[in-house]
């Protein structure tokens, strides 16, 4: 059977399933872009398909000239600046934070000695991966942020585990910003916007403001409202503040598919580089929320006997997708700005990839039947208690029995969450493993409980390893 790879992507039919699916899920605006490289017998295609409102309360469409925040998608951004430097000679995998960043944890030197920059790139160093905190709009507000990381907890032992790490690509940022003499943004703006000839993306809401930038919706399904605040502080834009369209976001996968070549021909990283930025470095305990491996900055993907690289980002009431099929030259690309934007991007990319790759999407983990609503007993039960800086987990059930979630959000995002207290009956799908659904939401969400080499037991939600805190 034909791949799909020299079938015409035809953008009509495209715009149509945009709107159908955005409709179905409630989302207020989205864009879709999806590329193929060109290659033997694989001629170059792109389209780009906008739907919807930029923001509900002023009702101005998208169009495909529109920017969203692209979240965390912006770490794979920052990790092939990083690449670049190692290239340069300027840093190593190997470089530890205590060499690169000294006054990261300046009364404990021997905590940042094993945190390497490979072990920030995979996120494995162990620092609390939830904090965001606000150091202002100043061009020191990575060297501002890094100056609180002493106070950071430990997850795990840097290279012991998994657990996803916003903190740690702020430090990598300020790691860019020494070994280059440029802030952050203008090292982005130097080292990759410029070279990609990218015309929208930037770091900085005013950079945004021009091209009509979406505002997230925090509660989408059915009547979305917009969020009370437009987007995350300047201190946490390495882990997640790029604008951009799906054009923009496009290009800089289109690099990566053509072995670090701009349309140009410009080299922005070797072949080597990029295709070791593919390689597994990590395996995942829940290999169903993320992926089922981690390379550097790139989740890996196991889709139908094919191999796939991507990143998603989650910002306030903003949700972006991001796919790589490399043996095809393929990348799609979803921007939305709430609603309920994983059930979308699951029906789309579903339909995407069959109809363009011909390889099939799995489906997410789904119990046989739907859980037992909580009872009032169980509700008053908590039998573990897991706890990071971010949020406290409560396993609810009587009698050893796992029949419920409490999550509570204690993160300094906490204000702009609709519900910072959740309650979820628990469906066990295998030992260890259960999932729920979230309010509105027809995806079903992995809880998974795991225990490190190194004795310690943490239960993975959302790609986070949070520790047991002693019990109830």
């Amino acid at each position: 059977m034909s791949d799909g790879s020299s079938t015409p992507i035809d953008i009509e039919y495209w715009s149509e399933r945009l709107a159908v699916f955005a409709g179905r899920h409630g989302v207020p605006g989205a864009q879709l872009g999806i590329v193929r490289t060109s290659g033997p017998d694989r001629p170059a295609a792109r389209v780009e398909a906008a739907h919807g409102v930029l923001d509900v309360a002023t009702g101005h469409a998208v169009d495909t000239g529109s920017v969203f925040q692209i979240g965390s998608i912006t770490k794979v951004w920052t990790t092939t600046v990083v690449m670049g430097l190692v290239e340069e000679g300027l840093l190593s995998l190997d470089t530890s934070v205590a060499e690169a960043v000294p006054e990261a944890f300046p009364d404990d030197p021997g905590r940042a000695a094993p945190i390497t920059v490979g072990r920030l790139l995979d996120h494995t160093s162990g620092i609390d991966g939830d904090l965001f905190t606000d150091t202002g709009r100043g061009d020191d507000a990575l060297e501002r942020y890094v100056g609180t990381l002493a106070e950071a907890a430990t997850i795990h032992p840097p290279g012991a585990g998994f657990s996803y790490c916003n903190s740690g690509f702020v430090l990598l940022g300020r790691i860019i910003e020494k070994a280059t003499g440029l802030t952050w943004d203008e090292a982005m703006r130097e080292r990759l916007f410029a070279p990609l000839g990218l015309t929208r993306a930037g770091t900085l809401p005013e950079e945004a403001i021009p091209h009509g930038a979406a505002m997230g919706h925090v509660r989408g399904y059915p009547d979305p409202e917009r969020a009370p605040v437009w987007g995350l502080p300047r201190s946490m834009g390495p882990a997640g503040g790029v604008t951009a369209n799906a054009g923009d976001l496009l290009r800089f996968a289109e690099a990566h598919l053509r072995g670090g070549r701009t349309d140009s021909g410009e080299r922005i990283l070797s072949e080597e580089t990029v295709e070791m930025m593919t390689r597994s470095r990590v395996r995942l305990p829940d290999p169903h929320t993320l992926g089922d491996s981690w390379g550097l900055g790139w989740i890996r993907y196991g889709w139908d006997g094919r191999r796939l690289v991507g990143h998603d980002g989650n910002t306030i009431g903003q949700s972006a997708f991001l796919r790589l099929l490399p043996d095809a030259g393929i990348a799609v690309a979803l921007l939305t700005n709430g609603g309920r934007a994983r059930d979308l991007y699951q029906e789309l990319y579903g339909e995407v990839f069959e109809r363009v790759a011909r390889i099939r999407v799995p489906a997410p983990p789904a119990p046989d039947h739907d859980p037992e609503d909580l009872s009032e007993e169980d509700r008053a039960s908590v039998s573990e208690v897991y706890e990071n800086t971010s949020q406290r987990l409560e396993v609810l059930g009587r009698d050893g029995a796992r029949r419920g979630l409490r999550v509570i959000d204690l993160g300094a995002l906490g204000g702009v969450d609709p519900d910072p207290v959740e309650e979820h009956p628990l469906a066990p799908i295998d030992e260890g493993r259960y999932v729920f659904r979230a309010k509105d939401r027809r995806t079903w969400t992995p809880v998974t409980f795991h225990t490190l080499a190194t004795g310690e037991r943490h239960l993975h939600l959302g790609g986070r390893a949070v520790p047991e805190a002693g019990g109830a």
